[in-house]
């Protein structure tokens, strides 16, 4: 079983907001999910994307796999050095 880490859509029309969450890579984007890690909202200035470290680098522990944008997110924010360094 493949697991990525990746975005699921919430939110209304025209005002998205993401849950960032370990999903086997086989479900649907707003499907079933492993766990919920943190949030991103695009809609505030400057963006907010919030995801809990220890939850993070247990799921890369594993063997998840981050999505490009869940990876991008991630260096913008500083914490894919945190977790590469902790790995």
């Amino acid at each position: 079983m493949a697991v990525r880490i990746r975005l699921m859509r919430k939110g209304r029309r025209n005002r998205p907001f993401y849950r960032v969450v370990a999903a086997n890579a086989s479900a649907p984007r707003d499907g079933k999910f492993l766990e919920i890690l943190g949030y991103y909202d695009p809609v505030k200035e400057p963006f907010e994307f919030r995801v809990d470290p220890e939850k993070l680098k247990k799921w890369l522990d594993r063997g998840a796999e981050p999505t490009e944008t869940v990876k991008a997110l991630l260096r913008r924010t500083g914490l894919w050095k945190e977790v590469q360094k902790a790995a």
